[in-house]
């Protein structure tokens, strides 16, 4: 299980980080900038203490997808970015695009 909490970790941790990025205005205000190096950094962190355990494929899926698809909901929540009836159809592609590779994944 800790594996899995590494890798939920490392989303959470990416999310933090580019909404760092966003807020550092092309890294020309500091402490966003700092965040946003940090959170990022942190992430690839976490994520390579999970692959330890969980194949790369699997993973990587998982980060990628989840990582995305909340990035895009902070973005509509926080950031105030408009939302479509193609951005939801998007995340909804990329949530099933993660469950339907974690089905036949691998056993580890």
């Amino acid at each position: 299980m800790q594996p899995y909490f590494y890798l939920a970790l490392a989303i959470i941790l990416e999310i933090i980080g580019s909404s760092m990025l966003k807020s550092s205005a092309g890294f020309t205000k500091l402490i966003p900038s700092i965040g946003a190096v940090a959170g990022i950094g942190a992430a690839f962190y976490f994520l390579s203490l999970s692959l330890q355990n969980i194949p790369l494929s699997m993973a990587y899926a998982i980060w990628s997808g989840v990582g995305t698809a909340l990035t895009a909901l902070v973005g509509i929540m926080i950031w105030k970015e408009n939302i479509s009836i193609y951005s939801v159809v998007g995340i909804i592609m990329i949530i099933g695009g993660v469950i339907v590779l974690n089905m036949k994944a691998a056993p580890h």
